[in-house]
């Protein structure tokens, strides 16, 4: 009688692991994908405004095409990326080329005197700082759940239920420069 209430005990605290252990996964999970999708509210209002930037610097900064020809490309592959993965190393790329043409920019002063480009240029300064706040937070959630599903004994149950390593928000050097010009 004592092996067989053991043999049930010992099951019943498995079956308690393996679930808990799956509802952890689970949840880690989907705060990431939740993070993401706060954040990537904000990527595509940022990847909106291209357009408008291109419009209104394309007269003026001819030799800066190749820089607007590149963000009108990152924001279409944006757009029309479903991966997350993908989508997060477009946006750092878009980051970098914008970080780069708005320091290009300040060569041009007929430009930056332009009400619509001081107009443009304070409206994705604040789309910067919701990215900025949202991005701490999409980077905890995916560190909690990069070290959830690598983890022993989760990463076993991790790879049957095939959950991958999800890649974080990086700074780009250029925005490191950006940032660090505009102080």
């Amino acid at each position: 009688m004592i092996p067989l209430l053991l043999i049930i005990i010992v099951a019943v605290g498995l079956i308690t692991f393996l679930i808990n252990t799956y509802n952890r996964l689970v949840m880690l999970k989907n705060n990431s994908q939740k993070a993401f999708a706060n954040i990537d509210v904000v990527l595509k209002q940022r990847a909106d405004e291209v357009p408008n930037l291109v419009r209104t610097v394309k007269a003026t900064a001819l030799n800066e095409n190749t820089i607007l020809k590149e963000l009108v490309s990152l924001r279409s592959q944006y757009l029309n990326t479903k991966e997350n993965n993908e989508k997060i190393k477009i946006a750092d790329s878009i980051d970098g080329r914008l970080k780069s043409f708005m320091i290009t920019v300040e060569s041009y002063p007929e430009i930056k005197a332009s009400q619509s480009f001081l107009e443009l240029q304070k409206r994705l300064s604040e789309l910067e700082d919701i990215i900025a706040d949202r991005r701490e937070y999409f980077n905890d959630s995916i560190n909690l759940y990069n070290t959830g599903i690598e983890v022993f004994p989760d990463f076993i149950f991790a790879k049957m239920m095939n959950y991958r390593k999800m890649e974080m928000l990086q700074f780009s050097d250029a925005e490191k420069q950006y940032n660090t010009t505009t102080l």
